[in-house]
């Protein structure tokens, strides 16, 4: 797998949008400076999800930046996206990579020590840890880590760890002090007014 830049992870969750254009968010978070970006979206049909996927994916492919779909394993298959982003309760992790093949990226959301251990030792080209502060983005959402909890997973795992939940300019030097490899972020970018500005400040913060 090429090496990838996990810095900013930008997750273009089509309900967070609000009705607002999601390809055109993409654009401006990567022209601000997201390194990757996933694709979620729980509410919309299987065709209105390969339509956004495949203007997203164009986008990305141009600006050669790594392009993850959300759970559905169908869709990043049709798109040939570069990867999948599962959580606890989706297909296993096994499973899935023998559909995807060990070429493409497959990622694991974990909220605890042995959930991360596992997803590993597993195979999972990167780990999705959250969430670290409290977060309104998802209903389903599992106890908060607190940096501490997020400063034990990291120091048990090798592969990447992109940290997840409730991270935002005001609190991203602090999760980056536990030596993750990138912060998610749903909200700090996508309720922007300006994408491409808060992209920006998020990571000038990232670089201090």
């Amino acid at each position: 797998m090429k090496k990838i830049n996990w810095k900013l992870y930008f997750i273009a969750d089509f309900e967070s949008s609000k009705g607002r254009d999601l390809v055109w968010i993409v654009e401006e978070a990567v022209k601000g400076g997201a390194t990757v970006v996933q694709l979620r979206a729980k509410s919309i049909s299987t065709r209105e999800f390969l339509d956004i996927g495949k203007k997203i994916h164009s986008l990305l492919q141009k600006k050669g930046i790594p392009f993850i779909v959300n759970d559905r394993i169908d869709i990043a298959l049709a798109l040939d996206a570069d990867g999948v982003h599962l959580g606890q309760q989706d297909m296993p992790l096994q499973t899935a990579r023998k559909i995807m093949g060990n070429e493409k990226i497959i990622g694991i959301s974990v909220n605890n020590v042995y959930e991360a251990l596992e997803a590993e030792k597993g195979g999972a080209d990167y780990l999705g840890v959250g969430p670290v502060f409290p977060t309104t983005t998802k209903p389903d959402i599992r106890a908060p880590l607190g940096i501490e909890g997020l400063r034990k997973i990291r120091e048990k795992i090798k592969i990447p760890i992109i940290a997840i939940g409730g991270i935002n300019k005001s609190n991203v030097h602090e999760v980056y002090s536990t030596g993750v490899d990138g912060i998610a972020v749903v909200s700090a970018i996508i309720l922007s007014p300006n994408p491409c500005q808060a992209a920006e400040k998020l990571i000038e913060e990232i670089k201090i």
